[in-house]
């Protein structure tokens, strides 16, 4: 079994951790609010994604949004403009309680009642390697099958779990080449 790469890039090689692709390609999936922050549209959206249940603020308590209803009011009736770490504070928690909203639909969409979902591997970019000390990688394909524990970590944020789960979950069926596919210059799947 190969072991994880220990000096990536030493030689010019170029790529991403394989989870951190996949948490990328997660992250389109789970279609996010595209209009920034920084605008009073982006914010109001935020601001009514996280406060229209009950439910939905105290996710937004938990996930570090700390302050009282009536400064929330302040901000969605214009009176009042957050401060940029109280707009950090909104966006983090908004990507945590979407996240967490969408993770449940995720699994169900990539597991597929069982048959799965196919992820195509790119591999890392060698064009900068000497030609003596590249490797000879290609582009594979796998129909990924367990995605619930890859899911939850992305869901957490905890992106160890997240390495740990797509490694053994997932690249470890590409056979016994699975370490040359830890670093990848994308992980694309359409679900």
């Amino acid at each position: 079994m190969p072991e994880h790469t220990i000096e990536f890039g030493k030689y010019g090689a170029r790529g991403i951790k394989g989870h951190a692709a996949v948490a990328r390609q997660l992250d389109a999936l789970a279609g996010y609010i595209t209009t920034p922050i920084t605008t009073r549209r982006g914010l109001m959206a935020r601001l009514r994604y996280l406060t229209r249940t009950d439910h939905a603020r105290a996710a937004a308590r938990a996930a570090g949004l700390t302050v009282t209803d009536r400064t929330i009011k302040a901000w969605m009736e214009g009176k009042r403009r957050p401060s940029k770490k109280n707009l950090e504070k909104i966006e983090t928690a908004y990507l945590t309680v979407r996240r967490h909203n969408v993770a449940r639909y995720l699994i169900a969409r990539l597991n597929r009642e069982g048959r799965g979902t196919r992820v195509e591997f790119h591999p890392l970019n060698q064009s900068q390697v000497s030609r003596p000390l590249q490797r000879v990688v290609e582009f594979r394909t796998l129909n990924v099958r367990r995605w619930d524990r890859i899911v939850e970590a992305w869901a957490k944020g905890d992106d160890a779990s997240l390495d740990d789960a797509w490694v053994n979950d997932a690249v470890v069926d590409l056979g016994s080449q699975w370490g040359q596919y830890e670093y990848v210059t994308n992980i694309g799947f359409a679900a």
